[in-house]
């Protein structure tokens, strides 16, 4: 009758709870939020958009940045500062239309997406161009 004098494994929660009941103060586990932060920045931004008219903007100090499309300013101005150490002074996004595209008979359109043109204050500086 080895089946009956087996006892079950509680949680660990219900394991504090009694501790709690007894006078024992229990601390509580500290979570883990690194890894959060580094996948929002990935996820926000998708890759710097190199262009001629990009290049204007840069003695301005304005960069652009293709970003993905569920993005917002808000998220955009967070992933830009934990990426490059820069804070924004303001982030203007544009949503850009895929194109229509024809490949022989077949009729399509490209995918849409979405980019950022982010100012900075005078002074910063974000070292995109660098092996370009």
């Amino acid at each position: 009758m080895a089946l009956f004098s087996r006892t079950k494994k509680e949680s660990p929660e219900k394991e504090e709870k009694k501790e709690e009941k007894r006078g024992v103060v229990v601390e509580p586990k500290e979570r883990k939020t690194a890894k959060k932060e580094i996948g929002k920045t990935s996820g926000v931004l998708v890759k710097p958009l190199i262009t001629e008219k990009s290049s204007y903007l840069s003695p301005y100090g304005q960069y652009v940045f293709e970003v993905a499309l569920r993005t917002n300013k808000v998220e955009i101005a967070k992933a830009i500062e934990r990426a490059y150490g820069v804070k924004p002074v303001s982030v203007n996004i544009i949503r850009v239309r895929g194109k229509k595209v024809r490949y022989g008979k077949t009729l399509g359109v490209t995918k849409k997406w979405k980019k950022a043109i982010v100012t900075l204050k005078p002074g910063d500086k974000i070292e995109v161009y660098e092996g370009v």
